[in-house]
């Protein structure tokens, strides 16, 4: 699939989702408004090391990440790097403080065109 037109031509988005599904319709999505999409991947492990081989334009990451994980280790690497991030989560409470609860969030369910709008306003 060509990666060369769309709102997201050529970005680089991460996505962190541990449910199979989700994971693989985000991808198609953002491959579809032109993004190249690192992982998805469903552990904080395995997106720390996408990050240490790949420096996204902007991430997705899912909150809860099953047996207790949660994203927030990603996002405050990617917050050291200065990439962009939201939540797309159906978690409607997220850590309490103020670094996690002012991102960007997407509620699940959501629309491919909520999740394409969210990510061009995110990168600007």
């Amino acid at each position: 699939m060509s990666h060369d037109v769309g709102p997201l031509a050529g970005r680089r988005i991460l996505v962190v989702e541990d449910e199979y599904l989700i994971a693989t319709e985000m991808k198609r999505w953002l491959q579809a408004a032109g993004s190249k999409v690192i992982g998805p991947v469903p552990s904080v492990v395995q997106a720390l090391d996408l990050l240490a081989e790949h420096c996204p334009d902007a991430a997705v990451l899912d909150v809860n990440l099953g047996y207790g994980d949660t994203v927030y280790p990603v996002a405050d690497k990617l917050g050291d790097l200065d990439v962009p991030y939201l939540f797309a989560t159906g978690d409607v409470k997220l850590a309490d403080t103020s670094v996690y609860r002012d991102r960007p969030r997407l509620e699940k369910p959501f629309l491919e065109k909520e999740l394409v709008r969210a990510l061009t306003n995110l990168i600007g």
